[in-house]
């Protein structure tokens, strides 16, 4: 396949429907029905216009929606959920290869395994795992798609117990700039799959992605509330008790506004292991105090991971920054209640993921994820609907993020930046994994066809 040459430029009618006879899905080109609903993603404040979308039916797709792009020296996104914030799924002028369409999902009961296509999210993967009581640690909305949140690292209810999604990961097939269809994992182009545990997606087009399953029955979830005005309390108590908790608990942290406008502190909780001992574990969150309202209850874990989409509506504008931290100390809930007390938006709400347990236990050179020994990722989630209000948000969210600099253990969470420098990538993965990360990127995609994203340069030399 050869390189781009020359600049991008326009595509007409008549290449437009030779790709079309050459593809088994719908092509889309401006004006056709289905582009402008096939271009929108999850944030709202994406608005691009691809050239070209792809919207590819298989494997064979992929391969001529990139050969297609490439010989027409054209920018190239990749749409799999279309769940990622900094709306990089999506392209100017460019050929937007469209993995939506393709949700097969295979589950190998014995093995504990599953194979699931590039297009899956995790509510659909949820759903074809659990008929066999299965699971493996997945995204907290359902309409994430598998493939950002896997190859970003992978946070999730499960992740204590389990490890990040990519722990989970036993391989990939991969379409690489040169049109290869190769596979990675453990033992085939390990460096390759080594770079997709965490790296992005840089080094090429993954099609499908093969799991390691777990045993998961019921679990013991919901939402504990608590008034705002013990926020501070509640928080330091979290801390506290989250770091003695055993793994099968999944609980996080979240300062929120309710929809009558109350702020509260808000629990979501998933205890995967036996239910009789769930109520002993979580009686302590439970009871330190008097919560605003108790909604845990056994349910089926699909059911959990239906609750914290309410908050995330589709459309919305969105702005995130993330920062790891090594502990909640108690300055840094003093800032983080302060800051949210002015929250500008009634649906920004702040995240802490609470890390640790299997998370910690893989090596950190084992895959690119970095900042495994930090104790939470902490997230401010800005989301408004009022194009009007953008500054005003995002600048609230920047300031948050810059207020919990002295408590950052340093780093940060990249799949949820935006225009990433070099520099920042380098602070994120650091120095030595970006190094790493370069020279893989240098071996699988050379001239960078696969730039729109946290973009990591091919090594020089």
């Amino acid at each position: 396949m050869a390189l781009p040459q020359s600049k991008p430029r326009e595509i007409g009618t008549e290449e437009l429907e030779k790709l079309r006879s050459t593809m088994r899905g719908r092509v889309l080109g401006a004006g056709d029905d289905g582009y402008d609903t096939a271009r929108k993603i999850h944030n709202g404040m994406v608005d691009r216009r691809p050239a070209v979308i792809a919207r590819c039916a298989g494997v064979a797709d992929v391969m001529r929606a990139l050969e297609f792009g490439v010989e027409h020296a054209l920018p190239v996104s990749i749409r799999s959920g279309g769940h990622g914030l900094p709306g990089f799924a999506v392209c100017d002028d460019g050929v937007m290869i469209d993995l939506e369409e393709m949700t097969s999902v295979r589950v190998d009961p014995a093995a504990q395994t599953a194979r699931a296509q590039a297009g899956v999210n995790w509510g659909q993967f949820d759903h074809e795992t659990q008929a066999f009581g299965l699971a493996t640690t997945g995204g907290l909305v359902r309409t994430t798609g598998i493939a950002g949140l896997t190859l970003a690292g992978g946070h999730g209810f499960l992740m204590r117990r389990f490890g990040l999604t990519c722990d989970n990961l036993l391989s990939a097939d991969v379409l690489t700039a040169d049109g290869r269809l190769v596979k990675a994992s453990a033992d085939e182009n390990t460096d390759l799959f080594w770079a997709l545990r965490g790296g992005g997606g840089n080094f090429g087009i993954v099609t499908s992605f093969e799991y390691r399953l777990h045993q998961v029955g019921p679990v013991l979830g919901g939402l504990l509330l608590f008034p705002y005005e013990e926020a501070r309390r509640v928080l330091k108590f979290y801390d506290e008790f989250s770091a003695a908790a055993p793994e099968e608990l999944g609980v996080l942290a979240a300062l929120a506004t309710l929809p009558d406008g109350t702020k509260a502190v808000v629990h979501p909780v998933c205890y995967s292991g036996p239910l009789d001992r769930g109520d002993q574990v979580l009686r302590p969150l439970r009871t330190f105090t008097i919560p605003m309202a108790d909604q845990l209850q056994a349910m089926p874990y699909t059911a959990l991971q239906s609750i914290v989409e309410n908050f995330n509506p589709r459309g919305f504008r969105n702005y995130w920054k993330t920062v790891y931290l090594k502990e909640l100390s108690e300055d840094a809930i003093a800032s983080m209640t302060e800051l949210y007390a002015r929250v500008p938006a009634p649906n920004t709400h702040v995240v802490v993921y609470t890390l640790g347990g299997a998370v910690n236990r893989v090596p950190a050179d084992q895959t690119a994820v970095a900042d495994r020994d930090a104790r939470h990722a902490l997230i401010a989630i800005g989301m408004w609907e009022n194009p009007a209000e953008d500054e005003i948000n995002i600048q609230w969210v920047r300031e948050f993020a810059d207020a919990m600099q002295p408590f950052a253990s340093g780093g940060f969470y990249p799949n949820y930046e935006d225009a990433v420098a070099v520099d920042r990538l380098v602070a994120a993965f650091g120095p030595e994994k970006y190094k790493r990360l370069s020279e893989v990127k240098r071996k699988y995609d050379p001239a960078n066809i696969f730039c729109l994203n946290q973009n990591i340069r091919p090594a020089v030399g």
